[in-house]
């Protein structure tokens, strides 16, 4: 596989055995269902959990922000818990 600038874009050129390998992979419904939840999982831990953390310390409301620490530990949990099920579901 080739790595080729066009401008500020990058792509990669694969050849046409690769190609057809992509084109012949299937994802199953659960393996689908387990990364689209992980992927929504994630958003919220990386993207939007540590500024509701933060509002809720700025307003000086402890319980709030014990509260999203706590779903914040959970979700970790969930996204732990779902990287082993989508490891299952790939390698069997």
């Amino acid at each position: 596989m080739a790595v080729t600038d066009v401008g500020v874009l990058k792509y990669h050129v694969i050849d046409k055995k690769c190609m057809s390998d992509v084109a012949t992979a299937e994802l199953s419904n659960t393996a689908y269902d387990i990364l689209k939840v992980l992927g929504k999982d994630a958003d919220f831990l990386y993207d939007t959990i540590d500024s509701y953390i933060k509002d809720a310390n700025n307003a000086g409301k402890s319980e709030l922000v014990e509260m999203w620490q706590t779903i914040k530990k959970d979700r970790q949990k969930h996204v732990h818990m779902l990287k082993e099920a989508l490891e299952k579901e790939i390698h069997g």
